[in-house]
């Protein structure tokens, strides 16, 4: 039987747990907004049931993000997992839209909290219960460079900051009597989570987009090429990401003069140096004769004094 990869398997637990701690907090928070009838505590059960269906496309995303490459996919099914952020970004937008409609009605007719205590001690448990999820997804981030996992976690980090506005408001509301305290701390709630939004969508559309991999990354496989003592330059280097996946194509220029065979194994060397370094990448590499002329990839830098392709 083949041994799923580690960092599949990091993956899937990341993507269970998501859904698992998204489920129990709906079910907490429906049975804390009943009781109280906060709509802070509303804001935190609509987002937490987002949450839960973000969760369940995120867990089918990354499924298939990590099935490897087939006949029809040669590159791999990495970018399932933009795709699944774009789908959260969607989500999140949703459930602020359906706060701001409700934060807007209890501004014109506010409501007194009822049996705070409860909404408190439901926010606190839920606060407990993310930063356990949100530690692990940072593990796992750090392990895989997910995308998918990442805008998971940039959504769960936001429910801390929501859980704490809740127990805030509730305060607030029902402490001292300041029954708008609610419906405004649901505002700013729901500007937050379209905040989250957006940072998810621009980090999917930059994958979607084939964006080159950040400028340390590239000088560092640059780096790595020109150490081989017999690559005289390096040039045409390309990179991008899709999902778990990078993909990195150059030109090494060597001695015109030596065999192929032995520009081969240098080119295999290179290889297996960048691959030692960036594991999960795709590596092409095109062997050129030294000082032959030829079309050359040139792209405005973005700074003055950055090295180009």
């Amino acid at each position: 039987m083949t041994t799923e990869p580690r960092h599949v398997r990091l993956r899937r637990w990341a993507t269970n747990a998501s859904v698992g701690v998204a489920l129990f907090l709906v079910a907490v928070k429906a049975a804390a907004w009943i009781a109280t009838g906060s709509v802070a505590m509303l804001s935190s059960l609509l987002d937490s049931a987002l949450d839960t269906a973000a969760s369940i496309l995120n867990l089918l995303a990354v499924r298939h993000a990590v099935t490897p490459a087939d006949r029809e996919h040669r590159f791999g099914h990495g970018k399932a997992e933009p795709l699944a952020g774009l789908g959260q970004a969607a989500f999140i937008a949703g459930s602020a839209a359906l706060l701001l409609v409700e934060v807007v009605q209890r501004l014109v007719s506010p409501v007194p909290v009822a049996l705070a205590e409860i909404g408190m001690a439901v926010s606190a448990i839920a606060i407990v219960a993310t930063i356990g999820l949100v530690r692990f997804q940072s593990y796992v981030v750090a392990e895989t460079g997910s995308l998918a996992i990442g805008a998971d976690r940039l959504h769960y980090r936001s429910d801390l900051l929501l859980n704490g506005a809740v127990i805030l408001s509730l305060v607030l509301a029902s402490r001292f009597g300041w029954y708008l305290a609610d419906p405004l701390f649901g505002a700013a709630i729901a500007v937050w989570i379209l905040w989250s939004a957006w940072q998810i969508v621009r980090q999917s559309l930059t994958e979607l987009m084939d964006r080159e991999l950040p400028d340390e990354d590239r000088a560092r496989i640059r780096a790595i090429a020109e150490a081989h003592p017999d690559v005289k330059a390096v040039h045409d280097l390309r990179t991008r990401s899709a999902g778990p996946t990078a993909f990195i194509q150059l030109h090494i220029e060597m001695d015109g003069q030596m065999t192929l065979a032995r520009a081969h194994e240098i080119s295999d060397a290179v290889e297996r140096d960048i691959r030692e370094a960036f594991p999960q990448a795709e590596v092409i590499i095109h062997q050129d004769p030294e000082g032959i002329d030829e079309p050359r990839l040139s792209f405005p830098s973005k700074a003055a004094g950055s090295s180009g392709g």
